[in-house]
């Protein structure tokens, strides 16, 4: 099972890499040689975040520790380059940010299946909404808090992910209807997600939270969605058990 769930990641990725030449072929070359290098970093994420869950949870749980670490480290560089300005805010932010990381600690406490299937639906929609955003988004939803977040985007990505989590399902032994709940409230919670990030980056006038992942805008930018989300589905399993 998990060799063919990997197969299925590397069909997604030949398919976003398909995607994402078409989209920079016309585009200068610094332009597209950015884009190329976070598609690339991209992938070596995934495949580190896969077998971390793969080989043993207790992996995981570490990458995640990590993960959630670094977080609050950006979110506490932002604040002292700001010159420790919009206290309140930060505090609220810290405390909120804690509350999803206790979220997704515990997700890496679930079942492995359950885990692997909420990380790859996650993923297929963080690819493919940027993927459909560029190629047919013209509708901008939050032009000032997040320009590249569209509409297109949006329906583009999360269409892709749920269709495609009606097939993953047959993976696992899990029922229908948890699994399209689950699917659900991730391509809503990583949205929102986002959306969080993008905001609290706005309020410091920053455009990146740092440049410690080529590509892309920081820990949190890269990180922002699978720790809603993944704080979703564990509040999901523990607490509604639907």
């Amino acid at each position: 099972m998990i060799q063919t769930i990997y197969y299925i990641i590397l069909i997604y990725f030949l398919l976003g890499g398909i995607g994402f030449y078409i989209i920079n072929r016309k585009k200068d070359y610094s332009v597209a040689q950015k884009s190329y290098t976070k598609f690339g970093v991209y992938f070596i994420i995934t495949n580190i975040l896969f077998f971390s869950i793969v080989i043993n949870p207790l992996v995981f749980q570490y990458v995640s520790i990590l993960i959630i670490g670094m977080g609050f480290f950006e979110m506490f560089r932002l604040f002292r380059k700001s010159g420790y300005r919009n206290n309140w805010f930060y505090l609220l932010s810290l405390l909120v940010y804690g509350i999803f990381s206790i979220g997704f600690l515990l997700f890496g406490n679930l079942q492995k299946e359950l885990i692997l299937y909420s990380f790859i639906v996650l993923s297929i929609f963080d690819s493919f909404s940027q993927i459909t955003g560029q190629l047919f988004g013209s509708k901008k939803l939050f032009p000032k808090t997040s320009p590249n977040k569209t509409l297109g985007g949006l329906i583009g990505g999360g269409l892709i992910a749920i269709t495609s989590s009606f097939f993953l399902s047959n993976l696992f032994t899990e029922p229908n209807l948890k699994t399209t709940a689950i699917s659900l409230g991730v391509v809503f919670f990583a949205f929102t997600g986002d959306l969080a990030a993008s905001f609290y980056k706005r309020k410091f006038n920053v455009k990146d939270y740092s440049n410690l992942i080529p590509g892309h805008g920081g820990f949190l930018d890269r990180f922002d969605s699978l720790i809603v989300a993944g704080a979703w589905v564990a509040s999901y399993q523990y607490v509604l058990n639907i």
